[in-house]
């Protein structure tokens, strides 16, 4: 998808909204739990209830790999079910070299045609840029995430007194561009979210932390939105989870309006 497509469909639905499918079977409604389609039916109605308000969906692949055949080819009919016009993420962190790069890219751009795949950078240039090569299609890199386990490497000081995460940001976007590179940052901390905006002022950010992490809307519109949008702000339990009975789809459906009704007031 070009950015062009991605920012056409936030000004009209007036959402930065991602939904995160990382659908696990033992959370399912329990009408659905001995149900061999059960996920794919959860993932369909979950998908019917609230792509009026979401731009994009974010599908967690580890909840479907470890499933094994099956769990694949639920992915496959998840994402083949996702309208055209939406944004889809493959949330695979993927992160090697050359030619082993080259066929992750190919499998989430090709074989399971993702508009984006997220890719970790600590392996060099040469681990993301296979992922630049394909037309319309964009690596979402891993800048600076809100686990406690962040504190190990990506808040180190570097020589400078920058952060390493901050050098990974600076170095990382000029292998690609703002039309094929993205970046996920943790929207737990108002401060660092506005210093990676300064240091990435037109790059799209993938947001998660919102609702059961501890992020809220108004902190990630008010140091990270741009003029046409900017971010992306990923939701998973607070949607897919909102009720554990029959009415979850429905229930789904308002929560995703609450936070869609909260993000237009921030889009111009």
């Amino acid at each position: 998808m070009h950015r062009n497509e991605l920012v056409a469909q936030i000004k009209k639905k007036k959402s930065v909204l991602c939904v995160g499918l990382d659908t696990d079977a033992s959370k399912l409604p329990l009408h659905l739990q001995n149900d061999s389609n059960g996920i794919l039916l959860f993932n369909k109605a979950i998908i019917d209830a609230t792509k009026e308000y979401t731009v994009a969906y974010k599908i967690n692949t580890a909840f479907y790999e470890a499933m094994g055949i099956k769990g694949w080819e639920i992915m496959q009919d998840t994402l083949a079910y996702i309208p055209k016009e939406i944004f889809t993420i493959a949330d695979a962190k993927r992160g090697d070299i050359g030619n082993t790069a080259t066929q992750y890219a190919k499998t989430f751009f090709e074989t399971y045609p993702y508009d984006s795949v997220t890719v970790a950078p600590y392996m060099g240039a040469d681990s993301v840029q296979p992922f630049l090569a394909f037309e319309n299609k964009w690596a979402i890199v891993l800048g600076l995430t809100s686990n406690p386990g962040s504190q190990d490497f990506q808040m180190l000081s570097l020589a400078d007194q920058s952060f390493l995460y901050e050098h990974v940001l600076k170095t990382v976007s000029s292998w690609g561009t703002s039309e094929n590179t993205m970046f996920v940052i943790g929207a737990t901390r108002a401060d660092q979210l506005q210093n990676v905006r300064n240091i990435l002022p037109h790059h799209f950010l993938l947001i998660p932390g919102v609702g059961a992490q501890g992020g809220d809307v108004a902190t990630v519109c008010e140091h990270a939105l741009t003029d046409d949008g900017g971010i992306l702000i990923n939701v998973s339990r607070g949607i897919i989870y909102a009720s554990s009975q029959e009415d979850f789809a429905s229930r789904a459906q308002d929560a995703a309006k609450m936070y869609q009704e909260e993000m237009q007031q921030f889009i111009k």
